[in-house]
């Protein structure tokens, strides 16, 4: 293996374009003749709509057209990647504070503004369900009306989603043997992603179809969305996705881009809307969470059951929380053997902004609620927290989930390891704790993507991929494994992204897929030129093709070493041309499997951290913070360690200061960067160590698993631990604010 470019540093493609301002995102994109859009919405969470007046609005200098549900195919078509609910404009009803009524076009964003604040709506306020205690009441009045609910669902008429079961062994029975049982519930709040770059979409006609250029990180799954909704076949709807400023989940699936679309088509003109911070919070946002679970142990801390219901929040449409809630529930006894397990976990409609898919994918709710469980079982039976979980973590290729994926790593060096570094066991001062915790996300259940490589005349290689770059690198890793296999400098790899008409189809970017099933298309794609140029090397140079090999840009005939380059330009000859490759990565549906399929790869993290508490105000400083996570190997080791110090601080961010506020009537209070908390430098940890494990274990190039969500998944029950062991108290409910602890400190409890 060529060490200068697999497991080596290299600055991240594009990296100096986005800190500089020269990276085009969509709103810096021009495109002729674009009118700007403005949405209308109401101030409340729930209401009937009696009348939209645009007359005042369409009567604005520069404004072009107010779109109103009126204007759309009746019935109001509506869209989604779990089920077809959301509809393009509110028809006829509010089901969420910043759901959109109305979009004004004009000439300028000024016109489009003005107009906005003109468009007269008369509605009828109406009471708002934005808990899961209302929505689960036996009065509770229907989030959805069952008519846009599935045909047969047996759920229809109640605030349930769905209703996922997952477990094995008789819970019943291990309780009756356990020594110990320990049961509380856990709250986890309502976030956002916070991405620096808002969503931004611009749609113009073309041709008998359309364009979309669209902040996105699954540009076919958008086309084929878009495609549905508009009546139109895949070849007339074109999506470009440039690179994104930050993605986190949130931009994974449609919100505006519909009604932009329906507006260019209906203008005949290009539209363009950049939603402001306080609408991206809005459209976008975490499940929240609330979980009982109860945990049964013998008497030497070995797991014996684990008893688990769980209520998340998904909001008024369903998007892809539903996903979110089975696959964040499925692991939620964690990496460990437990003989008897039993899980409920159910995603229930609310009036709140619809939830979707962000880092961690639901296991940052569940797992919040079991590892603190866990440590209130070792403190009870006198039992280290490091030990507990070191006795019943699963071991290498140990089956931990019967009939799924055996775990993929050696997982107890990466707890060991964390433990090492934040020097476990040492005592601390007053006022001062320290916690750790674990946990594992599957990676990828299914999986698709295509890639295409063309090695040029000169020796220089474009590699084609579908897969969105919103800052995890995957530009540059791509550049690194096609570097590799040609046996080129990575200065010499262009990689393209981003347009459906260009790039060949990619299922989505999520689930930490990208180095793994992309990746895995990238090198099969290399390795179809490396056969190519196998059978070229024999009919140039006179021996039997069986004598040839090529691997990572060295051909070896028989006594003879070739670069891969030159056999290259040899083959061309005066004429020139190029050899293109194409390869696949791809994981199976598996029939029958609650998740549609097993985990190509679990990410794998333990993290550990050492908190100060002020016992005046209840204000946290955290003095160090462990990130240790198995990543099989690390293709580029500065970009993991960047994607692990990125998710580390985010999980601190929901762990300590973030969440949604509402008033009584569900309105969102705390929109924006003024009133919503996020981390600043002041909040930093005194001290960040990011390290990995690597075995070469994972099923992606050279060994490698997926990173990126793995430190955010364990960062809040680490902390709760360590507020716990600083203050004596254990608080379930987060976010872990000076307010909350300086309250628990005053009341004992």
């Amino acid at each position: 293996m060529n060490a200068e470019t697999i497991g080596a540093d290299f600055p991240r493609t594009g990296g100096l374009s986005r800190v500089t301002g020269g990276q085009q995102y969509v709103a810096d994109i021009k495109v002729a003749d674009a009118l700007q859009v403005k949405l209308v919405h109401l101030d409340c969470a729930r209401a009937r709509i009696l009348s939209v007046d645009k007359s005042a609005a369409e009567a604005v200098p520069g404004v072009r057209f107010v779109m109103t549900a009126d204007d759309l195919p009746q019935p109001v078509p509506r869209f989604g990647p779990h089920a077809s609910d959301r509809p393009v404009l509110a028809a006829g009803r509010v089901n969420y504070h910043g759901e959109f009524v109305a979009a004004v076009a004009a000439e300028t964003k000024e016109a489009a503004e003005e107009g906005a604040r003109l468009v007269k709506v008369e509605y009828e306020e109406l009471p708002a369900i934005f808990t899961v205690d209302a929505a689960l009441a036996p009065d509770a009045f229907l989030v959805q009306d069952p008519a846009i609910r599935r045909a047969g669902d047996p759920l229809a008429n109640t605030n349930k989603f769905a209703e996922h079961r997952f477990g094995w062994g008789d819970v019943e029975a291990a309780a009756s043997a356990a020594d110990l049982i320990v049961e509380n519930r856990y709250a986890y709040p309502m976030v956002t992603h916070f991405a620096i770059e808002p969503h931004a979409c611009v749609a113009a006609p073309d041709g008998d179809g359309v364009v979309v250029w669209s902040t996105n990180q699954h540009p076919f799954q958008l086309q084929k969305i878009l495609a549905k909704a508009l009546g139109l076949p895949l070849s007339k709807v074109r999506v470009i996705a440039p690179d994104l400023g930050g993605g986190f989940g949130g931009k994974q699936w449609p919100n505006i881009q519909p009604l932009l679309a329906f507006m260019a088509l209906k203008l005949g003109r290009p539209v363009r809307l950049v939603l402001t911070l306080e609408e991206v919070f809005q459209q976008v946002r975490r499940t929240s969470a609330e979980v009982r679970i109860r945990t049964g142990v013998k008497s030497d801390g070995t797991l014996v059951f684990q008893d688990i219901e769980s209520n998340f929040l998904v909001g008024a449409y369903a998007d892809i929380a539903d996903r979110v809630v089975s696959k964040g529930n499925y692991l939620a006894a964690g990496p460990y053997r437990v003989p008897a397990v039993r899980i409920i976990a159910r995603g229930i409609l609310s009036n709140t902004p619809p939830a979707t898919a962000m880092r961690g994918f639901g296991v940052p709710e569940t797992a919040w609620a079991r590892e603190m469980n866990l440590d209130e079982c070792a403190l009870a039976l006198g039992i280290d927290c490091l030990e507990i979980r070191l006795r019943n973590l699963a071991r290498y290729q140990e089956e931990f989930v019967p009939g799924d994926t055996p775990a993929d790593g050696r997982w107890e060096q990466t707890v060991r390891r964390a433990a090492e570094l934040i020097d476990w066991g040492k005592p601390m001062p007053p006022h001062c704790g320290r916690g750790i915790a674990v946990a594992a996300k599957s990676g990828p259940t299914t999986g698709l993507s295509y890639a295409t490589v063309r090695l040029l005349g000169d020796g220089s290689v474009i590699v084609f991929s579908g897969t969105s770059d919103m800052g995890q690198g995957a530009r540059t890793v791509f550049a690194q494994i096609a570097a590799e296999e040609m046996g080129v400098a990575v200065d010499r790899v262009s990689v393209v992204m981003g347009d459906t008409s260009v790039v060949p189809y990619d299922q989505q970017t999520s689930a930490s897929r990208s180095t793994v099933i992309m990746g895995t298309a990238v090198l099969n794609a290399c390795r179809d030129i490396q056969g190519q140029l196998r059978s070229v090397a024999a009919h140039r140079y006179g021996v039997d093709e069986a004598a040839v090999t090529v691997d990572r840009g060295v051909v070896r005939l028989t006594g003879e070493e070739l670069s891969l380059v030159e056999v290259a330009k040899a083959g061309l000859g005066k004429m020139g041309g190029e050899y293109v490759g194409n390869g696949i990565g791809r994981k199976d549906a598996v029939p029958d499997h609650p998740l549609q399929g097993t985990a190509a790869f679990f990410e794998f993290n333990c993290t550990a951290i050492e908190v100060q508490v002020d016992p005046g105000t209840g204000e946290l400083t955290v003095l160090r913070h462990v990130t240790v996570g198995d990543t099989g190997k690390s293709l580029n080791p500065m970009q993991v360690r960047g994607q692990d110090d990125g998710a580390a601080i985010m999980g601190l961010g929901h762990a300590m200061m973030e969440h949604y506020i509402f008033d009584d009537a569900g309105r969102v209070r705390n929109l924006g960067a003024i009133d919503y908390r996020i981390p600043t430098s002041k909040d930093l940890p005194l001290e960040l160590i990011s390290e990995q494990v690597e075995n070469g274990d994972g099923p992606g190039p050279y060994g490698a698993k997926g990173v990126s969500e793995g430190s955010i998944l364990c960062v809040a029950p680490a902390l709760g631990a360590a507020v716990r062991d600083a203050i004596g108290i254990a608080i379930r409910d987060l976010p872990l604010s000076p307010e909350r602890v300086w309250r628990a400190m005053r009341d004992g409890k």
